[in-house]
């Protein structure tokens, strides 16, 4: 069985005119919180069970295992068990979590409560992004509605053994809180630099206690898996990434939104079939999930949106959040490169000296490029500097400088003539080869002095 009805939006209308948020009664009445009925009779390692054979992958972009994240924290419980339910949702492109949260979050309620039976959670903290203030009321009413119907709070569960408090805790609009140490630290009133790994989330997390970190749309399906178990998720999807996801699409589409669908669906087919086709020009390139994960290029729409075909055969880093930037051939690829370099220099949190020093000078360099003042060097000089910072080659604490990297690797690599074009072995007449432009709305800045 392929995808045949949605699942995560089954209580949103396609029609904005008709969405409104689900609260409480309509939420039961529609069936929700059975599932959560269903888990109280089942031991925490049955459940765990479950969702790991169901083959759910983390949505939130790094596509880990769900289950088997659960499965790492200690079964020999000895003090306080906390989930973090990472809401903040600040990458670029990406809208889905968000979408959820505002018409329908008992659902993601309901699978917080199933996580914490296969946890043994006693507290949650819902970290919500900064600038989601409607979403952050809606959550807080809905909340209040679990807290009065003995979902939440010292009663324990529908009357169970199991004790739950749960709290919606703001963030203030940082990307690097995205990153789930970042969140942790941010969470327990720090600055939000990300932490360095072991000891994991899992060992010594949120207050130095077993943590499960885990996004809302995984959160969101975990309800389903429960009601229908796993061989009904996994006939939805390929093998390796089964189940449905939704997918954000923006940019050069005729219906930007969000659909939802299956995993493995093509590039062409989200564009053309889900989106309504491309709009003021023919396909050029597609960001798949979220600027971290690189660009797809001209020749790449039938690569499959799942969390292997993205990263093996489209040369990106993943699906990451399917959040979808598409693209027409009149997009300029070296702005577009410049300005996801920009939002990367901005966001830095300045912990490592890779990612703040490399993607301040990626900056510099596509300003003047942009600017007029690009040299073939220049190119060598990105690519170099995208090679020395990030995880991968271990030398910074978080993979924000691998996004940087990735994202600067792929826009040259698989659009190289256009950058060439503006990269000429003569500089333009009139630029001075020792100056670097932070931008046309800023002052030249001499090469090699302190511009911090």
């Amino acid at each position: 069985m392929a995808f045949t009805e949605p699942v995560l939006t089954k209580r949103i209308p396609t029609d904005p005119a008709q969405r409104h948020v689900v609260l409480f009664d309509e939420y039961v009445a529609t069936g929700g919180y059975a599932s959560l009925r269903k888990s109280l009779e089942m031991t925490p390692a049955d459940i765990v069970k479950l969702v790991t054979d169901s083959g759910l992958r983390g949505r939130g972009g790094a596509g880990f295992s769900a289950g088997q994240k659960w499965s790492f924290i200690p079964k020999d419980k000895k003090g306080h068990h906390y989930l973090a339910v990472n809401a903040d949702e600040s990458e670029p492109g990406t809208f889905k979590d968000r979408y959820l949260m505002d018409y329908d979050p008992h659902l993601m309620l309901e699978g917080i409560a199933i996580c914490a039976l296969a946890t043994q959670v006693d507290t949650c903290y819902i970290f919500i992004r900064g600038e989601f203030h409607r979403q952050a009321k809606v959550l807080e009413k809905a909340v209040k509605e679990a807290y009065e119907h003995g979902i939440f709070g010292p009663g324990g569960i529908f009357g169970s053994s199991h004790k739950l408090e749960c709290y919606v805790h703001r963030g203030a609009g940082a990307y690097i809180c995205g990153e789930e140490t970042g969140l942790l630290e941010a969470l327990e009133g720090k600055r939000g630099w990300p932490r360095n790994k072991p000891p994991f989330p899992a060992i010594a997390g949120a207050f130095s206690r077993p943590t499960v970190i885990n996004n809302v749309e995984t959160l969101c399906l975990v309800p389903p898996i429960i009601e229908k178990g796993a061989a009904w998720f996994k006939s939805m999807g390929t093998p390796s990434s089964p189940g449905p996801k939704l997918y954000g699409m923006s940019g050069h589409v005729n219906r930007p939104g969000i659909y939802e669908d299956e995993l493995g669906i093509t590039l062409d087919y989200a564009i053309n079939k889900l989106s309504g086709g491309m709009k003021g020009g023919a396909y050029k390139a597609a960001i798949c999930g979220g600027i971290s994960m690189g660009v797809l290029g001209t020749n790449q729409l039938d690569i499959k949106l799942d969390f292997d075909d993205v990263r093996f055969r489209g040369g990106c880093l993943g699906l990451g959040t399917a959040g979808m930037i598409v693209m027409n051939e009149h997009t300029d690829m070296v702005r577009a490169l410049r300005n996801c370099v920009r939002f990367y220099s901005h966001e830095s949190c300045g912990q490592c000296t890779p990612c703040r020093e490399g993607s301040a000078w990626m900056l510099k360099i596509l300003n003047r490029i942009v600017d007029g003042g690009g040299r073939a060097k220049d190119i060598d000089m990105l690519m170099e500097l995208e090679k020395t910072m990030g995880i991968m080659p271990g030398t910074t604490i978080c993979g924000l400088a691998d996004g940087t990297a990735w994202v600067t690797r792929t826009f040259i690599n698989k659009f190289y003539d256009e950058f060439a074009a503006v990269c000429p072995e003569e500089p333009a007449r009139g630029v001075p080869l020792n100056i670097i432009h932070r931008g046309q709305f800023n002052p030249q800045i001499p090469m090699g002095s302190n511009t911090r």
